[in-house]
């Protein structure tokens, strides 16, 4: 840490470090507002999937038509398919 021999020298040194905190909170602030990528929480959509998840597989349609049909991938429709599994468990 390097010292500084004059007040003045100093207070510049302060400043320029309060400059760059600032900098440094928007940019934390950037980073906590956005928006995560990745697998989404159960939202509208997911719903609406799996839903339609539910109803396809009850009515017999295969995995790969469900995930087709949908426009998702097919290890996205065995996570679908894994968590009616765990809610049909829990009903029972």
């Amino acid at each position: 840490m390097k010292k500084y021999k004059t007040l003045e020298a100093a207070l510049q040194r302060i400043e320029k470090l309060e400059k760059e905190n600032a900098v440094l909170k928007e940019e934390l602030e950037y980073y906590k507002k956005r928006k995560a990528s990745g697998r989404q929480k159960h939202n509208a959509k997911w719903t609406a999937i799996y839903n339609d998840f539910v109803e396809c597989y009850e009515g017999g349609m295969t995995l790969t038509e469900i995930a087709d049909r949908n426009g998702i991938s097919e290890r996205s429709i065995y996570r679908y398919r894994a968590y009616y599994e765990q809610v049909k468990k829990g009903k029972d």
